[in-house]
């Protein structure tokens, strides 16, 4: 599988998670502060060089009807200007929930996501990345 990079897209920041090598384990990276999309698409294209990633995942906001709605589909525009310009293939992944899982697993480690934004968007970029891996080998049948 390779090396991934995911991002969970906001308004302000984007929350930016690595998996190792093998594609087993999701890490928080980084959050890029956004700066309109052509600067934020070559932001990321510059972290996927960087890190020589083989694949980018983007959290997709679906709503709990099914549907993109507002952020959903700005996140999807989004997804679209990062694939025409990347080397690397870029898929969307459902990311209900992943900020709110992503939180509650900062407080169980003590940390206040009140006062730490952008780790919140980092660790809410790796539950996205670690929920598309784990999807991924239950697919392929492997452990």
């Amino acid at each position: 599988m390779g090396r991934l990079l995911a991002l969970d897209i906001g308004a302000r920041r984007i929350g930016v998670a690595l998996s190792d090598p093998t594609g087993l384990l999701a890490s928080p990276l980084t959050a890029l502060s956004a700066q309109g999309r052509k600067r934020d698409v070559a932001a990321v294209l510059d972290l996927a060089r960087g890190h020589g990633v083989d694949g980018i995942v983007v959290g997709l906001p679906v709503s709990l009807d099914g549907e993109l709605h507002g952020q959903g589909r700005t996140v999807a525009a989004f997804a679209k200007a990062l694939a025409a310009e990347s080397p690397v293939p870029v898929e969307t992944w459902d990311e209900r929930f992943s900020t709110v899982e992503a939180e509650a697993r900062l407080r169980q480690s003590g940390r206040q996501p009140s006062r730490e934004r952008g780790r919140v968007d980092a660790a809410a970029a790796a539950v996205i990345l670690q929920g598309y891996l784990d999807a991924r080998r239950r697919e392929s049948g492997s452990r």
